[in-house]
């Protein structure tokens, strides 16, 4: 059976600097499109799902442009409202060994910022929807966006969909007091809530003990604490939580933690991988549409996580924010198959 799941938020031009070159020597950029919903959107329909994606784009070739890197890989654009000012941008320089990684956004203005509830209609959005999904950088591109997710949290709920959210904070979008006015409030429509150890602090007011992802330092208890706090305060059906421990820009150890009420009812932490990073944009995303698939498909939770986390793991070492893997791909990594050796 092919569930229907419904993301929403903003996708944007990405413009990258050829392989691991600054800003300030490159002459041309490499061109893809990608956003946090959008990302999890072209997972999903890549696993087999009906997967949708919401949105408002420019009525000019490059909102078309965005629009057809979503069909290309299959996503649904039915319901992506044309109008507005522009597509937002993002500039990245990808960094290596003690250099990290850049970000700059140009995205003020953007069409999507624009999106108000009334030019939707939200039944036929979320008709026979299994799933919905946002992030927290879509409440943070301002009021108007507020009120759409609202509305749309609102129309998941009435048709029995399961909400998950990632809390995705970001210090260039608002500020932590900014956060948590819009996402506490928020976390009433949410079943699963996805995290780290920033986004809990930032956007909810929960630390995660004396960990230290700079250093590569994690407390595991005191993540398994912070899950069954958030799980306990605002009602979540599960908890899931990114561990990184990052030695540098190029080495990460990567793995997840999971609270539920089913098989993980004691926090437990999926298997640890040491990944040498081709492009981490894009990771957390990619752990989020491993998650919903596998909570939909998986035998049991913990099955689901050790799915979200290999699946997270291989995005890593793709170039771009889509996750471009297939289904076996993830299952043959998730089951130890993680030597890399050429496949004949």
């Amino acid at each position: 059976m092919s569930y229907k799941i419904v993301t929403m938020g903003e996708i944007m031009l990405r413009l990258s600097t050829p392989g691991y070159s600054r800003f300030i020597q490159s002459q041309s950029f490499d061109l893809n499109y990608g956003g946090g919903e959008a990302n999890v959107a072209v997972a999903l329909a890549n696993y087999g799902f009906e997967s949708y994606f919401v949105s408002k784009l420019p009525i000019h070739e490059i909102g078309q442009s965005a629009v057809n890197s979503l069909r290309k890989f299959g996503v649904r654009t039915d319901f992506i409202v044309r109008g507005g000012e522009r597509l937002g941008i993002y500039f990245l320089e990808t960094g290596a060994s003690q250099r990290a990684s850049k970000v700059i956004y140009d995205r003020a203005h953007s069409s999507v910022t624009d999106l108000s509830p009334e030019e939707l209609d939200w039944d036929s959005v979320f008709s026979e929807a299994k799933w919905f999904h946002w992030t927290g950088i879509t409440p943070a591109l301002g009021k108007k966006l507020q009120e759409t997710l609202v509305a749309a949290c609102k129309a998941a709920k009435k048709v029995g969909a399961t909400i998950s959210a990632d809390l995705n904070y970001r210090a260039k979008l608002w500020t932590t007091r900014e956060a948590q006015s819009v996402m506490v409030p928020l976390m009433e429509y949410v079943d699963v809530c996805i995290a780290n150890e920033e986004d809990a602090e930032k956007s909810l007011g929960l630390k995660a003990g004396s960990s230290k992802v700079e250093s590569a330092e994690l407390d595991e208890g005191a993540y398994g604490e912070l899950a069954m706090r958030l799980k306990e305060r605002f009602h979540f059906d599960a908890v899931a939580i990114t561990l990184r421990e990052s030695y540098s820009a190029s080495h990460n150890g990567w793995s997840g933690l999971l609270h539920d009420d089913k098989n993980c009812r004691s926090p437990y932490r999926s298997r640890r991988y040491d990944i040498q990073i081709i492009d981490r944009v894009g990771g957390g995303d990619a752990f989020a549409s491993g998650l919903i698939y596998g909570l939909l498909r998986k035998e049991n939770t913990k099955d689901a996580l050790e799915f979200a986390v290999a699946a997270s793991c291989l995005k890593q070492t793709i170039p771009g924010d889509f996750n471009l893997v297939a289904l076996d791909e993830v299952d043959k990594l998730a089951k130890g198959s993680g030597s890399g050796r050429v496949e004949r």
